[in-house]
């Protein structure tokens, strides 16, 4: 029976909005990322089979797939959460179980779909942690560190619950300060899981917005798993589809562009779902529409 490994003593982040000026002059190269025949399964059950694809530098990369096809479970892999029962991801040319804890720190940040919290921190607090991999022997915060988290929660629309225990806001409101805290670490590779959870469709915009900001001004690396098929083919460069074999895993239905993946023959397979995809008049983009008469038909 293969063993479930966690990788302990995690503390990674999430993303922001428009880049800050001050936060771009120490931002890093954005990561180059291989991701080579990698497995993982829980205690008799296969998760993930045979996943093998190249994330290219400044990319944005979307991860779909129906439930339990592994999404998540790979994106802890790639945040060294989880560890892989074989193969290996590379970053930069250098195995991921190679990095210390205090450079995977430096170099990728990780935003859950939620997180829970025993202590009554504030939000500026758990923003703050965001920073912990730059902070020196003696501890403590630098002037610049607190005014760099200050206009991140400010561009993230969480600067007025700067005092409030992190246990006392709401849902979409802690997403934003994991979002907050991400951006803080300053990362060359950005793991977002559903990171529009929880949020009204202001903040979704707003949140967006801010990645695609943040992107052009640092070039980083990003990868986020969705459900939403019209997001992931608004914002990304590529798009990753995952589909689900009880027996053996979830593996790489396909991998491209939003045109070239998104397609009727695709969705069909993988969500088992009847579509209409037409383009979007100025941007371009393709926008998915469930079929009203595939969606009748499964209700009755």
């Amino acid at each position: 029976m293969m063993k479930v490994i966690l990788a302990l003593e995690t503390i990674f982040p999430y993303f922001d909005h428009r880049l800050l000026q001050a936060a771009t002059c120490s931002l890093k190269t954005p990561m180059h990322v291989q991701v080579d025949n990698i497995g993982f399964e829980y205690p008799r059950l296969p998760v993930l089979n045979k996943i093998s694809f190249d994330i290219s530098r400044g990319d944005f990369l979307s991860i779909l797939g129906p439930n339990g096809s592994g999404k998540s479970t790979l994106l802890r892999l790639m945040a060294r959460i989880l560890l892989p029962g074989h193969g290996r991801i590379v970053l930069d040319g250098k195995p991921l179980n190679s990095y210390t804890r205090k450079e995977l720190a430096r170099l990728v940040g990780y935003v859950p779909q939620e997180a829970h919290w025993l202590f009554p921190f504030t939000v500026m607090e758990v923003v703050l942690m965001g920073r912990s991999p730059y902070i020196g022997r003696l501890g403590f915060e630098s002037r610049e560190d607190i005014e760099l988290c200050r206009d991140i929660m400010k561009r993230t629309d969480i600067e007025n619950l700067a005092e409030k225990p992190i246990t006392a806001i709401s849902g979409g409101e802690r997403q934003r300060v994991l979002i907050a805290r991400a951006l803080a670490q300053q990362p060359s590779l950005l793991l977002l899981d559903e990171p529009n959870a929880h949020l009204d469709l202001s903040h979704q915009a707003g949140i967006f917005e801010i990645l695609a900001d943040y992107r052009r001004g640092s070039g980083v690396t990003i990868v986020w798993v969705s459900h939403d098929l019209n997001l992931a083919a608004s914002f990304s460069d590529r798009v990753l589809v995952l589909a689900r074999a009880h027996e053996k895993g979830g593996h790489v239905a396909a991998i491209g562009t939003p045109d070239e993946v998104l397609t009727n023959e695709t969705i069909k397979k993988v969500f088992d779902a009847s579509v209409t995809i037409d383009h979007h008049p100025e941007t371009g983009k393709p926008r998915i529409f469930l079929d009203p008469a595939f969606s009748h038909s499964r209700n009755q």
